[in-house]
């Protein structure tokens, strides 16, 4: 018996077509993640890059004029919390909360990503436990036949196995990935945030002064 690509993609049975479909949402969910974050990290490097700059000459004005101008989420942040009229306290909150809900918007569908990641090893698994039922059903039914008749069972196990991995691999790979680039942003904004404030509180302090 010759098993030829098709042979095995229809040897797959049921178990194959949930992975399939799985396979095409997590390719669809992690494409909408990834222009999210193109977007998010888009110009954010030379942005973090012109507030550090004026940071240091204290032109506070000058990044929320900066800020104000910038479509990056981190622009937005800064922005926020230098025309906020508060205390540092204040300002704190503001900043922690404001950062909170754009990670909180980045990790929008990374649990569907990690869920799919995790639990299509175990669809494959239970693909591969059919098939090697079928080849020992069929070995029975056919005592003394050739390799042929447990062809089909362990061609139906093998695909399944290779298709379970082959689905959840890209998919535990883009929830790190984001994952990382999340708690990385996350990271930068705090630092940059916390500069932005006591470089606030400076100004005001000598300006009284």
């Amino acid at each position: 018996m010759n098993i030829t690509f098709k042979t095995l993609i229809m040897a797959g049975g049921p178990i194959l077509l949930v992975l399939a479909a799985l396979s095409i949402y997590s390719i669809a969910l992690i494409w909408e993640r990834w222009t999210v974050y193109k977007r998010t990290f888009s110009g954010l490097e030379d942005l973090l890059h012109k507030i550090h700059a004026l940071l240091k000459t204290g032109e506070i004005k000058q990044i929320s004029e900066l800020c104000s101008k910038s479509r990056n989420p981190a622009g937005d942040i800064v922005h926020k919390i230098i025309i906020h009229y508060g205390s540092p306290l204040e300002k704190r909150e503001l900043a922690e909360k404001a950062i909170e809900w754009h990670v909180s918007r980045m990790g929008k569908s990374l649990t569907a990503i990690a869920t799919i990641g995790s639990t299509s090893p175990f669809i494959g698994l239970l693909g591969t436990v059919i098939g090697v039922i079928r080849a020992f059903k069929d070995l029975s039914m056919y005592a003394g036949a050739g390799p042929s008749v447990v062809a089909m069972g362990i061609a139906e196990a093998l695909v399944n196995t290779a298709a379970g991995l082959f689905v959840a691999i890209p998919a535990i790979i883009a929830y790190n990935y984001f994952s990382h680039k999340a708690n990385d942003f996350a990271s930068e904004m705090n630092w940059i945030t916390e500069q932005v404030i006591d470089r606030s509180v400076s100004r005001e302090i000598t300006g009284i002064s």
